[in-house]
């Protein structure tokens, strides 16, 4: 039973479609099911160990006190210490952040890292907020958590809303507790144990997994014109990287709008000169959902979830589509993108560079020693073509999509250990 029939049998299909949890659960069930795991175990390993939803009272600088809601879900800690980032959005409610809990676990498996899944958040508009109310709701958050926390508990890093400065904030309020402890948080910046290519990883990571998919295809890099949907952190390190393949970048698109160029964007220069797409003298004009159905090889949504639906999927022109957004495709669409031949690396592999730069600057505060950028480049590369490959091995032995084949790597790897742990025992 393919992912979609399942949530449609078990009821969960609703007016606004399928929740991020009961997608994340029904791959992981038909994952356990073609590993031969009965249902029961599944339930055992994939069930969150442990969610925590606090108050945070906040003074506002106009006047006045808010009181915000904030999370921590720590999902699994059968590999190792809980990892995953911290989001500040006013959309953050806890199935939410029990999605992408559980999105990690599965993730930090599926790239072989010694970490399991957690994810945490806070639910407000970040950009309502001064400097000095986010750092109070950040302490506050930190304090809360404090006993939940630290290099071998729970390592969060930066996600939507937050950024290196906040991870620095993270770490400063646990220290006052516990003492110097870079590696409870990664994401930080250089000047405070950061690690030299962690802010490019996920970008990177994106197009290593991409020359994996072209290898195995049998295309040349010089061949493919690539399109990107978001050029924030994520589409601007893949364009780059994308630029440095040999590959052809003509269509990029953010939120000011698109542009597309049939002779190439020279990558380096806009970086240097523009923030915004519409900024970008070269090209044509057009708007950002335009880009994803514009003539290319080689598309990835890097912006948001679900732009890939049922009322553009029949006008993607791709032949591959690299996830470097989470969930940019709908359940339907990915299937009917699917039946036409299309190869979708998904956001389960595709954006794994982060937690793998993650694990990188976690394993260099832990040893107090840092490395060059070069080698923190050929780990990353290196280890994404492993995980790339791994998952391609198990779509040929199980005869799936590489995003079940994904998972069917991810929670063979969870399960194992768990059995070793003796947990049921």
């Amino acid at each position: 039973m393919d992912v979609e029939s399942r949530v449609r049998k078990e009821g969960k299909m609703h007016n606004k479609g399928v929740s991020a949890l009961e997608e994340v659960n029904a791959y992981v069930f038909r994952a356990g099911e073609l590993l031969k795991l009965s249902k029961d175990f599944i339930k055992a390993f994939s069930t969150s160990e442990r969610e925590l939803i606090i108050s945070i009272p906040l003074r506002r600088e106009s006047g006045g006190i808010d009181v915000l809601t904030g999370y921590r879900i720590q999902h699994s800690s059968a590999r190792g210490p809980r990892k995953g980032g911290i989001r500040y959005h006013q959309s953050v409610d806890l199935d939410e952040v029990r999605a992408l809990a559980s999105l990690m676990t599965w993730k930090t498996a599926l790239v072989d890292v010694p970490f399991g899944g957690g994810k945490g958040g806070v639910t407000v508009d970040p950009t309502t907020l001064s400097v000095r109310e986010k750092e109070e709701v950040t302490r506050r958050w930190t304090r809360t958590m404090v006993n939940i926390l630290g290099p071998h508990r729970d390592v969060p890093a930066p996600d939507m809303g937050t950024d290196a400065q906040t991870m620095a904030w993270i770490m400063d309020e646990y220290q006052r507790i516990n003492g110097f402890s870079p590696a409870v948080v990664t994401g930080k910046p250089l000047g405070l144990f950061g690690a030299p290519g962690r802010e490019e990883a996920t970008g990177r990571g994106v197009i290593g997994v991409a020359l994996g998919a072209l290898m195995k295809l049998n295309k040349k890099p010089s061949e493919i014109r690539v399109a990107i949907q978001g050029f924030g952190n994520v589409g601007v390190y893949a364009a780059l990287a994308a630029q440095e393949a040999g590959m052809k970048v003509v269509g990029l698109a953010d939120v000011s709008g698109g542009k597309t160029n049939d002779k190439g964007f020279n990558i380096k220069e806009i970086i240097g000169k523009y923030k915004k797409v519409s900024e970008i003298p070269d090209g044509k004009d057009l708007s950002g959902d335009e880009v994803l159905t514009m003539d290319c090889d080689l598309l990835i949504p890097a912006a948001l979830g679900g732009v890939i639906n049922d009322s553009n999927h029949e006008k993607i022109q791709a032949k591959i589509i690299v996830e470097g957004a989470n969930q940019p495709l709908t359940l339907s669409a990915d299937a009917a993108l699917q039946k036409r031949g299309v190869v979708v690396v998904p956001d389960i592999l595709a954006n794994a560079g982060g937690v793998m730069g993650s694990y990188f600057e976690w394993t260099q505060n832990i040893q107090e020693f840092r490395w060059p950028i070069e080698r923190f480049r050929d780990e990353l590369d290196t280890r994404m073509k492993i995980a790339f490959d791994s998952t391609w091995e198990a779509s040929l032995k199980y005869g799936c999509d590489l995003r079940t084949a994904a998972f069917v790597v991810s929670v063979e790897r969870v399960a194992t250990a768990f059995k070793l742990r003796g947990d049921l025992l």
